[in-house]
């Protein structure tokens, strides 16, 4: 355990925490933002309580506003933190070893503190009146809350299985931007499951919300859902839809000797040493680690991001 939490006194570290608390407080001010059912000047006249005249959120709207919120934050904090925004993707991360123990939990706290301080910043500037119940994810009440815990582990599963995909250094036929694959997953995942779930797909973006309005129906579907969700889509792509053979090979050796590598040089021929050693910056999202190893980065594919 103790080996698990090595490095954390360093400056590398505290950065990328603190950008993953950035960047969830901006992900949730603005996502949330586009939830509240402000008055349409088009709409019929203020009823009789001279109340603003409301109109049921677009979807559309809401849809949009956290894809691209998404696309723009991983492209900010991708270099930085990895740009998880999302308990579900940092533990499938740890759960996959492409993440230390100690960086996972210390993000996943950030995310959840982002979260409610995003929340809260929205609550404070958004007029009562038109304050609604500040996006918090609910079940359909026409659905069971089954039902709501599946529709919220595939649309989770779909994000991871395209972040993976979009972020696999194995690959050498990726065009574009990952950042906007990223973001169009998340918006198809709310124009889809907004109607039935409210489209969490993040358990840190249903957290801040529901603490600020001590609102917790159902709260737990909004992580066991979308956690499941992540480890499937990440467990699936990376042992059965594209393995990376040679290092399983060398991992399963060392499993077998009851001991796991601390860094790639564990390996069992001079040409899986380079092959691993080529690999470490990119399967392994921790920049202190990478700068003892003296290994150059590329954000582009070091991005793990979502909502």
């Amino acid at each position: 355990m103790m080996t698990a939490f090595q490095g954390v006194w360093t400056q590398e570290f505290w950065r990328a925490v603190f950008g993953e608390l950035l960047a969830m407080t901006l992900f949730v001010f603005l996502g949330l933002g586009s939830t509240i059912a402000w008055g349409s000047p088009a709409n019929a006249t203020a009823p009789a309580d001279n109340s603003p005249p409301s109109h049921p959120p677009d979807l559309v709207l809401i849809s949009l506003c956290f894809g691209l919120a998404i696309a723009t934050l991983v492209q900010c904090f991708g270099h930085i933190s990895g740009a998880h925004i999302n308990p579900a993707v940092t533990v499938a991360m740890v759960a996959l070893r492409k993440l230390s123990l100690a960086k996972g939990v210390f993000y996943m706290g950030a995310q959840c503190v982002g979260s409610m301080i995003g929340a809260g910043l929205l609550y404070a500037v958004t007029p009562e009146s038109v304050r609604g119940g500040l996006g918090v994810t609910k079940v359909n009440p026409s659905l069971s809350v089954g039902a709501g815990l599946l529709v919220e582990l595939l649309i989770t599963f779909q994000l991871l299985l395209t972040i993976c995909a979009t972020c696999d250094p194995k690959r050498n036929d990726l065009k574009g931007s990952a950042a906007m694959a990223i973001g169009l997953s998340v918006c198809t995942g709310h124009l889809f499951a907004i109607p039935y779930t409210g489209a969490s797909m993040n358990p840190a973006r249903s957290f801040g919300p529901a603490v600020v309005t001590s609102s917790w129906e159902n709260h737990w579907v909004y992580w066991v859902g979308p956690v499941i969700g992540g480890l499937l889509a990440a467990a699936l792509y990376e042992y059965l839809l594209c393995p990376d053979f040679k290092l399983k090979q060398s991992y399963s050796q060392v499993f077998s000797r009851g001991r796991f590598p601390s860094e790639a040089q564990v390996v069992l021929d001079e040409e899986q040493r380079s092959y691993i050693e080529k690999q470490a910056a990119f399967t392994v999202l921790d920049v202190e680690r990478a700068g003892r190893l003296g290994l150059e980065h590329q954000p582009a594919r070091e991005v793990l991001s979502s909502v």
